[in-house]
Protein backbone atom coordinates (compact mmCIF):
# COMPACT_ATOMS: atom_id res chain seq x y z
CA UNK A 1 0.00 0.00 0.00
CA UNK A 2 1.35 3.40 -1.00
CA UNK A 3 1.46 6.22 1.48
CA UNK A 4 -0.32 9.48 0.82
CA UNK A 5 1.81 12.60 0.52
CA UNK A 6 0.77 13.60 4.03
CA UNK A 7 1.68 10.16 5.42
CA UNK A 8 5.05 10.32 3.67
CA UNK A 9 5.75 13.74 5.18
CA UNK A 10 4.71 12.52 8.63
CA UNK A 11 7.00 9.49 8.32
CA UNK A 12 9.89 11.70 7.15
CA UNK A 13 9.36 14.00 10.13
CA UNK A 14 9.26 11.01 12.49
CA UNK A 15 12.45 9.56 11.02
CA UNK A 16 14.20 12.94 11.12
CA UNK A 17 13.49 13.02 14.85
CA UNK A 18 14.25 9.39 15.65
CA UNK A 19 16.66 7.92 13.07
CA UNK A 20 20.17 9.37 12.91
CA UNK A 21 21.18 7.70 9.61
CA UNK A 22 17.99 9.00 7.95
CA UNK A 23 18.59 12.49 9.33
CA UNK A 24 22.17 12.54 8.01
CA UNK A 25 20.98 11.48 4.55
CA UNK A 26 18.17 14.05 4.57
CA UNK A 27 20.48 16.87 5.65
CA UNK A 28 22.99 16.07 2.90
CA UNK A 29 20.14 15.81 0.38
CA UNK A 30 18.88 19.27 1.38
CA UNK A 31 22.39 20.73 1.12
CA UNK A 32 22.85 19.30 -2.37
CA UNK A 33 19.41 20.50 -3.41
CA UNK A 34 20.34 24.06 -2.44
CA UNK A 35 23.65 23.87 -4.34
CA UNK A 36 21.94 22.50 -7.47
CA UNK A 37 19.42 25.34 -7.27
CA UNK A 38 22.29 27.85 -7.07
CA UNK A 39 23.91 26.40 -10.17
CA UNK A 40 20.59 26.26 -12.04
CA UNK A 41 19.91 29.91 -11.18
CA UNK A 42 23.05 30.92 -13.08
CA UNK A 43 22.07 31.54 -16.71
CA UNK A 44 25.66 30.95 -17.86
CA UNK A 45 27.29 28.36 -15.57
CA UNK A 46 30.95 27.53 -16.07
CA UNK A 47 31.80 24.12 -17.49
CA UNK A 48 32.94 23.01 -14.03
CA UNK A 49 29.56 23.98 -12.59
CA UNK A 50 27.72 22.00 -15.26
CA UNK A 51 29.79 18.95 -14.35
CA UNK A 52 29.29 19.62 -10.64
CA UNK A 53 25.53 19.89 -11.19
CA UNK A 54 25.42 16.48 -12.89
CA UNK A 55 27.51 14.90 -10.12
CA UNK A 56 25.38 16.50 -7.39
CA UNK A 57 22.14 15.36 -9.03
CA UNK A 58 23.41 11.77 -9.15
CA UNK A 59 24.44 11.90 -5.49
CA UNK A 60 21.13 13.50 -4.55
CA UNK A 61 19.23 10.71 -6.32
CA UNK A 62 21.33 8.09 -4.53
CA UNK A 63 20.56 9.73 -1.17
CA UNK A 64 16.86 9.82 -1.98
CA UNK A 65 16.94 6.10 -2.82
CA UNK A 66 18.62 5.39 0.52
CA UNK A 67 16.04 7.49 2.37
CA UNK A 68 13.18 5.70 0.62
CA UNK A 69 14.70 2.35 1.56
CA UNK A 70 14.82 3.38 5.23
CA UNK A 71 11.20 4.54 5.00
CA UNK A 72 10.18 1.24 3.39
CA UNK A 73 11.99 -0.77 6.10
CA UNK A 74 10.37 1.31 8.82
CA UNK A 75 6.92 0.71 7.33
CA UNK A 76 7.53 -3.05 7.17
CA UNK A 77 8.66 -3.23 10.81
CA UNK A 78 5.83 -1.02 12.07
CA UNK A 79 3.03 -2.26 9.81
Amino acid sequence: MELSVQEQEELKAHLMATDEPFRVLAEEHALLKRRVAQIEANPHPADEEVLEEARLKKRKLHLKDEMLEIMHQHREVHA
